[in-house]
């Protein structure tokens, strides 16, 4: 009998990677997303081999009756993976307590309460939760995505110890993505003069789906993707002020692609209807197939023992990781006869020199 694998978030974006990566080795799925349209989608490509749920994460109790519905269909599953998410490109000013709420109950409490769930009916296994470079290093213009993937660290390494102590059945993972070529960027809320991109470097989903099932097939504590994250990671632990310094020159720029946003449906109240089930977004062109995908335990320790010439090594990918930043913001720059900085353009979302 073939192992079952519960995807929360699983029909668009990394969820509908790892569904699919899933599939190719035979697993049974149960896919669990808002948006119904997505979900018979996926059941009429898929058929018998999937089952799907509609199931808003950020409620609890349609979490655990999406549990109870798996277990009547094919029993207690062998894998859980909380992926998903909402986020608001906008400064924080800008967003009231209600959606600040609403994307920190899904991104955050989703994984809280698919955990819960897991925890009850799974006999053993894995459960993985779907976490980001921003949980060590924040941006601007996402604070309530970066405090729920902060959160979401924080809970995990919790859960983990206690598991460790009484559940040594449940093996808990985190992988830590980087910036993804996922349809959030076509969907996700935006108060910025032009429309979102993933931060350069940019990866394709599939990668992303890699990680998940390293983190499965090897048990792993922590999976860490993408040089990008990196770092982040190591960067903010060695080089904090540097790292800030240079998000508040490039960051906003970075997460800004060279096409105005004129305004357009989000996703933030509920699912879009009208978009289809599927893994990429409009970055094609920009994303990169492959990508380093480690163990973070490994990696920690290569650093501690590594020394001169791991932090050498660090310095140097820290002064590369501003390149794609600073080529948009030279971009925007030598394009300004085009580009919005007028008097009615947001303060927040010009370029320095443009603030006055």
């Amino acid at each position: 009998m073939s192992r079952i694998a519960v995807v929360a978030g699983g029909s668009a974006g990394v969820g509908r990677a790892t569904v699919d990566a899933l599939l190719d080795r035979g697993y049974r799925i149960a896919v669990l997303a808002r948006g119904q349209e997505r979900l018979d989608e996926i059941e009429a490509t898929h058929g018998d081999r999937v089952f799907t749920h509609a199931t808003d994460v950020s409620e609890a109790a349609q979490v655990e009756a999406a549990a109870d519905a798996i277990v009547a269909h094919w029993g207690a599953p062998d894998v859980w993976i909380n992926s998903a998410m909402l986020t608001s490109f906008s400064p924080f000013t800008e967003v009231d307590e209600a959606e600040f709420r609403k994307i920190t109950d899904t991104t955050y409490l989703g994984t809280v309460n698919g955990c819960r769930a897991a925890m009850r009916v799974m006999d053993g296994g894995n459960i993985v939760n779907v976490g980001s470079g921003l949980a060590y290093t924040s941006v601007p213009m996402q604070t309530a995505y970066c405090g729920a993937k902060h959160a979401m660290e924080g809970f995990t390494q919790a859960l983990r110890i206690e598991l460790a102590r009484t559940r040594p059945d449940l093996t808990l993972g985190m992988v830590q993505l980087p910036a993804i070529n996922t349809p959030q960027f076509d969907w996700a809320r935006n108060r910025l003069a032009r429309k979102p991109q993933p931060a350069p470097p940019i990866f394709q989903p599939e990668v992303a789906a890699r990680a998940i099932l390293k983190a499965i097939d090897e048990d792993s504590r922590e999976v860490i993707v993408g040089r990008s994250v990196l770092q982040l990671m190591f960067g903010n632990m060695l080089f904090p002020n540097l790292v800030e310094n240079q998000l508040e020159d490039a960051g906003v720029e970075a997460q800004q692609s060279d096409q105005i946003d004129f305004g357009r449906d989000d996703n933030l109240d509920g699912p879009l209807a009208e978009y289809p089930s599927k893994s990429h977004g409009s970055y094609d062109h920009r994303a990169e197939t492959t990508g380093i995908i480690v163990d973070g335990d490994r990696t920690r320790k290569a650093l501690v023992f590594g020394g001169a010439a791991a932090l050498l090594a660090i310095g140097t990918m820290l002064g590369r990781a501003t390149k794609p930043a600073s080529a948009a913001r030279e971009r925007i720059r030598d394009d300004r006869d085009d580009t919005p900085w007028g008097v009615d353009a947001p303060y927040y979302a010009r370029p320095m020199e443009y603030r006055h």
